[in-house]
């Protein structure tokens, strides 16, 4: 057997980044056991710990960089080992070095889009309000109630504009006290951060502190699970405290409160998959299902593995970014179980979601079979 000396240097350097929880590992295996990663090929969250006690790690290898941050083995893990925050100092060190493998190498301009225009597409800041064009939504002012943050997806995407539409005709109808801030915006910073960028996380969270500061935000809607995430649990960090409510949760609100009347059917079999960034790391589970629990006609149907044990769909640690090879691609089996329950529509809340589950459809054909929907998407149709 072959002796291996450990890193102290290493060691050190990981601590320094955030991994010092990596000595609490005792090996038990249960990372393993339920991360996604093992439902499609070999991947050991296990390893990647053991290696970081000792140093070890290989910052030029792909696998520091498959972790989803989904939360599931955190969830589970008996010694609060925080494979999340070890994972982003690994990627920390790499990204330090310059180390990109081949196949992360997209980060590295996504960066650069963000630096230059606050948003991953390199598109222009002026056109980050372009899907409310002709909707009857107001810049924010102060005295608002809310800021409405749609994100980078809903603003610049041509399929998850549908959402930010939705969103804002939904809106419009209960009568919400809104506005948005278009090209003041910039990207919340929560994937860039989990790919280890930490200064440009830091610049764009200030950069939105300042402006929410500035224009008297108090209160904010967000679309985006990795939105809410970093908003209500990360900015806290810089002094920042906003009362931040994903749309789900207002929805229910606003129907349970007699604010948002519906006055169709929506007749269809429908299955709600749980975002891992609203569900297990926040803890809403309840308010999406209620929600459409009150849309007459609407039969809901639970997959396996919901709530708490929700199925990763593979986009959030920065993933979103990086290309999956078709056979490495587990949201190919949620979108399978949400089939297998007869639904012909998945319901979810999360853009990363969206953009994943509709990419599925394609790969599998299954287009005429399953439609994707966002949870505004549905209520738009029914009131």
């Amino acid at each position: 057997m072959e002796t291996v000396t450990p890193f102290k240097e290493v060691i050190d350097e990981i601590k320094g980044y955030g991994g010092q929880a990596v000595k609490y590992c005792y090996q038990c295996g249960k990372c393993d056991t339920f991360c996604p990663w093992n439902k499609v090929r070999k991947f050991s969250m296990r390893k990647l710990i053991r290696e970081a006690t000792f140093g070890l790690t290989e910052i030029e290898h792909e696998e520091i960089w498959r972790c989803t941050t989904c939360g599931r083995c955190a969830l589970k893990c008996p010694r609060e080992v925080k494979q999340i925050e070890d994972m982003r100092a690994l990627r920390r060190m790499a990204s330090g070095y310059g180390v990109f493998p081949a196949a992360i190498k997209p980060v590295r301009g996504v960066s650069s889009c963000l630096e230059a225009d606050g948003n991953p597409f390199g598109e222009p800041k002026s056109a980050r309000a372009d899907w409310a064009k002709g909707l009857n939504v107001k810049t924010f002012e102060e005295g608002m109630e809310y800021l409405y943050f749609p994100g980078c997806y809903l603003s610049y995407d041509a399929r998850l504009k549908k959402v930010a539409q939705a969103t804002a005709k939904v809106l419009n109808k209960a009568g919400v006290d809104y506005g948005i801030l278009g090209p003041k915006e910039s990207c919340c910073g929560e994937s860039i951060r989990k790919t280890g960028n930490e200064d440009l996380f830091k610049h764009l969270a200030k950069e939105n502190i300042k402006t929410w500061i500035d224009c008297g935000v108090k209160k904010i809607i967000v679309s985006s699970p990795h939105c809410l995430h970093t908003f209500k649990n990360e900015y806290p960090d810089f002094s920042a405290n906003f009362e931040i409510i994903h749309i789900s949760q207002l929805l229910f609100k606003l129907i349970d409160e007699g604010k948002l009347e519906i006055s169709k059917e929506f007749a269809k079999k429908v299955t709600y998959h749980d975002p891992c960034y609203l569900g297990r790391h926040n803890g809403v589970y309840d308010e999406p299902r209620e929600a459409l629990k009150k849309i007459p006609g609407l039969e809901l149907s639970e997959m396996p593995e919901t709530r708490e044990d929700s199925f990763c769909c593979g986009m959030g640690g920065g993933r979103i970014w990086v290309e999956t090879p078709k056979e490495d691609r587990f949201v190919n089996l949620r979108l399978e179980q949400a089939v297998d329950v007869g639904a012909q529509v998945l319901v979810t809340t999360c853009p990363y979601c969206i953009t994943n589950f509709e990419d599925s459809r394609l790969v599998l054909n299954l287009d005429e079979v399953i439609e994707i929907k966002d949870i505004t998407e549905v209520l738009q149709e029914v009131i």
